[in-house]
Order: structure tokens, then C-alpha cells, then sequence
């Protein structure tokens, strides 16, 4: 059976509260998990989940990322993944430099239909093309919007600035992940564009999410919805706000309030009633399915795992064949960690195993699908060739 080194995550815990100069019973003290299973995590015993790792981080003081390990560069540099962030971070500087040096053969409809492109490339979770090609289009797009300000030009850039953070935060890159956040604002603002701004704060809300500070992504949330009540009421601004909805069920679901939960999830439904699949819209896969996949993350984030699996299970045999493809590797990564927590060790292992097929650059990089593995290899008494498979392929 493969076994954990020193670097596991419980390691890294149990380094950063020594050096917050905290003994175990005092952190545990601080976050909503027992003293006896934050000494498992510790211990390598058992591995921590996603929603753990964001209350010690929070408590902590720190990024989610130093308990984590993140960014994997070891399986970074196998996937050849490594090199092609430099360039996003050079590009992503490149926003107050004005005009550089002209592509005569660029039209603005071409780098238009570029960056709505790289956007489908990340949500079909080929994220190897979609880093490859972004800082060329980000460099010709910036370039093309000083040169001929108009608002077609700097909702295409702030496309760009949306997909970088995509990739960057799929990775493991958080950090650059923020700055492409704070060029999407920039860009979103020379658009005049509400709509792309509430979704800046849909996706900043959900970097305070995984560090474990409910409260900021709340007030995010709150922030969007402000920004798109002044805005004209059309189909583009109902789907973003109910995106918006959607965001605050997760983060009102890992915060334990299921008022708020319920509350949030039954206005998104409202508004996906209204439009109906939205997927289209800003490639927020918004609508009555995506409604039912957040209902059952929800499920996940209070641990409520038998009803996370009924939800499952309705749900599954509905997917459309449209959904996203990141979209539905998630919903496999959530389905497997209810089946685990739940004692069904075999139908998780195929669950996550699925999820590799599906999008196996996404699902190697999930934190939630390699702490799922991990539980899988302490659970099994003899571990199995594919489990094994598993766990030589995250690397553990």
C-alpha cells in the first residue's frame, strides 16, 4: 500500500500551528473539527478534507496553498504544464504599457472570437492549449484595445483576464490567479461592462471560499448583486446574478447556515426559471442543472453525504451532453468524496476514476480528488491495481 512521506498535508499543519506556536487542543479550539481528528490529519492517519484545510488556514492566518503544497510542481514540470505559466504572469503585466507593437493582420473580430474560444478551451478542461496560447492573445488584445478603444475590444481582454484566472487557479497558481482578477477589473471598468464586474466578484468571492474566510466571499457576493441591481435587467444580467446566488449556497453551505443556503439556491432557481440554460453567458454553465449540481455541493459542504449521493443519483442520468466538461468532472469529484466519507470505498474509486477520464489535467490538480485518493489508499486493508494507479499519479 502506498504510504504518506513527510511532506503530506497533515505535516504541513502540524509545521505551521508549531510555528504559530499553537499545541493541538488550541487549534482545534479555533476551527469547527475535534482535537481527535485534527491529531489523525496530523499523524498522517487520515487526510484532510478541503473544507478542513480552509478552517486551519483561516485560523492560521495563511494561504490554503502552504498547507496544500500547491502548486504540484513536481507533477507540474511531468505535465510540461510548469513552463507555461511565466508567460501568463508576463503577459498579465503587460495591462498600463499601452500600445505595443501592431499585428497588421489582427481584426477585432478575429481576437474577439479568440478569447471566447480560450474560454470554451478551459471549460472543455483543456488546459494545455488554453495556457499555451493565452499570453499571444492577451499581449495582441491589450495592444488592439489602445489602439482603438472600444467596448467589443476591452470585454475581450477582460475574457482573457477571466480564462488566465481559470487556468492559473486550476493549477494551483493562486496567487497569480488574484492578479488576473484585478486585470479583469481593470478591464471590465474601460468596458463600462456590470456584468463582467459582478462576475469579478462572483470569482473573487470564491478565492476567500477556499481560504476559509466566509465572510469577505459573502460581502463579494453582496457587492455583485449591488453592482447588477443599477444595471439593466437583460438575460446576460439575470444568469450572472443567479451565478451570484450560486456562489453564496457554497459559501453559505461551508459556513454551516442552511437558512442562507436554501434562501440563495431558491433564488437561483427562480432565475434560471426565467432564462433557462444560460451556459452561454460569460461560459457560466448557468440554468436549471447547474441549480441542481450547487444544491448538491451544498449537500457536500455541511456533510451531509447519504443526501448528497440521493441528489446524485437523480441527477447523473439528466446530465445534459452540453454540460461543461469541468462541470461535470467536479460533480464526479463530489460524488466520489460523499460515496468515500459514506463507507463506499469502490464506488468512489470509479467515481474518481471517471472523473480522470473525463478531465484528468483538471482532476490531477484538484485538491478535493487527491484528498479523496489519499482517504482511499488509508481506507483500503489491500490496495488495488487502479487505486494504486491513482496514487502513483498524484504522486503519493
Amino acid at each position: 500500500m502506498p504510504r504518506l512521506n513527510d511532506d503530506h498535508t497533515g505535516a504541513r499543519i502540524k509545521e505551521q500551528r508549531k510555528l504559530a506556536r499553537l499545541t493541538q487542543k488550541q487549534l482545534a479550539d479555533r476551527i469547527p473539527y475535534s482535537y481527535s481528528l485534527l491529531n489523525q490529519v496530523e499523524c498522517g492517519a487520515k487526510p484532510a478534507t478541503v473544507d478542513l484545510l480552509a478552517a486551519v488556514a483561516h485560523a492560521l492566518r495563511i494561504d490554503v496553498t502552504v498547507l496544500t503544497g500547491q502548486p504540484y510542481v513536481t507533477e507540474l514540470q511531468q505535465d510540461r504544464l510548469a513552463a507555461l505559466v511565466r508567460p501568463i504572469r508576463e503577459a498579465l503585466d503587460l495591462y498600463d504599457l499601452g500600445a505595443g507593437d501592431a499585428i497588421a493582420a489582427e481584426t477585432p473580430g478575429r481576437l474577439v472570437a479568440a478569447a471566447d474560444q480560450l474560454c470554451a478551451d478551459v471549460r472543455a478542461t483543456h488546459l494545455r492549449k488554453a495556457a499555451v496560447q493565452l499570453p499571444a492573445l492577451i499581449a495582441e488584445l491589450t495592444t488592439a484595445a489602445w489602439r482603438t478603444p472600444s467596448t467589443e475590444l476591452w470585454q475581450a481582454l477582460a475574457s482573457t483576464y477571466r480564462t488566465a484566472h481559470d487556468v492559473t487557479v486550476k493549477l494551483g497558481y493562486y496567487d497569480l490567479s488574484s492578479v488576473a482578477l484585478d486585470r479583469l477589473g481593470w478591464a471590465a471598468q474601460r468596458a463600462s461592462d456590470p456584468c463582467l464586474d459582478g462576475l469579478r466578484q462572483y470569482m473573487r468571492a470564491l478565492v476567500y471560499f477556499r481560504e476559509g474566510d466566509y465572510g469577505i466571499g459573502q460581502r463579494l457576493i453582496s457587492s455583485g448583486h449591488s453592482i447588477l441591481g443599477a444595471a439593466d435587467v437583460t438575460r446576460e444580467s439575470i444568469a450572472v446574478t443567479g451565478q451570484l446566488h450560486l456562489g453564496a449556497s457554497v459559501i453559505a453551505a461551508r459556513a454551516d447556515d442552511r437558512h442562507a443556503v436554501e434562501t440563495h439556491l431558491a433564488e437561483a432557481a427562480g432565475h434560471a426559471r426565467r432564462i433557462g440554460d444560460a451556459s452561454d453567458v460569460h461560459w457560466l454553465s448557468f440554468g436549471p442543472t447547474n441549480v441542481a449540481l450547487h444544491r448538491m455541493s451544498a449537500a457536500v459542504e455541511m456533510r451531509q453525504y447519504d443526501d448528497a449521493l440521493v441528489q446524485a443519483k437523480k441527477i447523473k442520468p439528466k446530465l445534459p451532453p452540453t454540460l461543461a466538461t469541468s462541470r461535470r468532472s467536479h460533480f464526479l469529484i463530489d460524488q466520489a468524496r460523499s460515496e468515500m466519507e459514506t463507507g463506499r470505498t469502490e464506488a468512489a474509486l470509479a467515481s474518481i476514476v471517471e472523473a480522470r477520464h473525463t478531465a484528468p489535467e483538471q482532476t490531477r490538480y484538484h485538491p478535493g480528488a487527491r484528498e479523496t485518493i489519499k482517504s482511499l489508499v488509508h481506507l483500503s486493508r489491500r490496495t488495488p491495481d487502479s487505486l494504486g494507479h491513482m496514487a502513483a499519479w498524484i504522486g503519493l
